[in-house]
């Protein structure tokens, strides 16, 4: 369920559970995501869904919502065990459900993690791309996120195993990697020497030169440094996309988000990486419906979808999460903040609509899925294929139309 980062620690959690021998054939995983209520609610939704399809075989649940609150989960009786999100790295925890009736809880205080280390991963049999965990954890508290409380406070991968896992990937015939964690532009402080992501991306990119694409995940546009924009703007082996956890578009939204940027100041930015790489296309998070948010505060958010041109657009619906500051704050109503998010996503929609059609005619690079006949261009576009290209190949395909949300193109080699 959930990020990114969740897909990398699952395949992770299924190649380190095989190399130990604990049958997948009796035990099913679970792992959950607590960013919103509505995820938490799909979670337990998979569960039930899971133990009804399968009755003979033991469900156990992991991950941040796990982590959070572990007493709802084990109380439910489709569950044999519940194990924390640091704890699903000893396999021993997963044979708690093939050992007993009841639901065990083996849940560690995250807070008092300081270190984190690559899970290494000899492959994702069933994608294109592979992700490759450098961060884990928070040090901001956002007053509507509970995920440090899910994830323990930041911690950095060193870079020097950062490294060999990606060149570990590339030898297995990856073209892209995507780069992932809680909040991959605070990856460094704790580390000797305080490196930074821009660092960490010049070593890869240095010492991986087999490596074709590097793609990263959701940035705090507030930490985006020098060295990194320069990178995004001038590095053609990292993707010209660039995904924002912008939140909101209304600068006392953002302040009683806790956010530590402004307005003006992700306009600013978007304006930078445009005019030093105007390829370069932009995602953003977005919250509809925060708390206090009037109809002035929900129009600076709908107007900067045009202003920073956003065409990849996450929006969630706000939910008050239990333990959060911003869950005391005075709701929105529930009618009106379904309502709000409709309009972002249709707004989105729209400009992604243009987006498409302006690169009817151009020339781009797509990655191609295990299927072989659709794939990503370098900004993230999905692109069908009039024919069927090498799985995991980087090939130039012509874009001739655009059909159903997807960009049709024409392998030219």
């Amino acid at each position: 369920m959930g990020c990114r980062l969740n897909i990398a620690e699952s395949e992770s959690l299924r190649q380190n559970l095989a190399a130990h021998n604990i049958a997948g054939d009796n035990l099913i995983i679970v792992n959950s995501c607590a960013v919103t209520n509505e995820a938490v609610r799909q979670t337990r939704q998979a569960i039930r869904r899971a133990k009804k399809a399968n009755p003979d075989k033991n469900i156990i649940v992991t991950g941040c919502a796990a982590q959070v609150d572990p007493e709802m989960f084990a109380a439910m009786p489709e569950t044999s065990a519940v194990v924390g999100n640091v704890d699903k790295y000893d396999a021993a925890n997963f044979k708690l459900g093939l050992q007993s009736n009841r639901a065990d809880i083996r849940v560690s205080d995250i807070m008092r993690i300081t270190e984190t280390a690559p899970h290494m991963v000899s492959a994702f049999a069933d994608r294109s791309r592979a992700f490759v965990e450098i961060q884990n954890g928070c040090d901001h508290r956002c007053t509507f996120c509970i995920i440090p409380f899910g994830r323990g406070n930041s911690r950095s991968v060193p870079a020097g195993l950062v490294v060999e896992q990606v060149q570990a990937l590339v030898d297995k015939g990856f073209q892209e990697v995507v780069l992932t964690g809680v909040d991959v532009t605070s990856y460094g402080p704790d580390l000797p020497g305080e490196p930074t992501l821009g660092l960490l991306i010049e070593r890869i990119l240095k010492h991986v030169p087999g490596l074709p694409r590097l793609r990263l995940s959701s940035l705090d546009g507030i930490e985006i440094d020098d060295r990194l924009l320069a990178l995004l703007t001038e590095e053609a082996r990292l993707m010209p996309h660039v995904h924002l956890s912008l939140q909101s578009g209304d600068d006392m939204i953002l302040k009683r988000m806790k956010r530590r940027h402004s307005r003006a100041q992700a306009i600013a930015l978007v304006e930078r990486l445009k005019a030093r790489r105007p390829e370069i296309v932009i995602g953003a998070d977005i919250i509809a419906g925060f708390p206090t948010e009037d109809d002035a505060m929900f129009a600076n958010s709908l107007a900067i979808i045009e202003q920073c041109d956003v065409v990849h657009g996450h929006i969630f619906p706000y939910s008050p999460k239990q333990g959060t500051p911003a869950a005391k704050m005075p709701q929105v109503d529930g009618q009106i903040i379904r309502k709000r998010a409709k309009i972002l996503r249709e707004a989105v929609t729209r400009r992604a609509i243009d987006w498409r059609r302006s690169l009817v005619g151009s020339r781009q690079n797509i990655l191609a899925e295990l299927s072989g006949d659709t794939g990503y261009a370098e900004n993230f576009a999905r692109v069908r294929l009039d024919g069927p290209a090498g799985k995991r190949q980087v090939v130039p395909v012509e874009i001739t139309g655009v059909q159903d949300e997807q960009l049709i193109g024409r392998v030219t080699a």
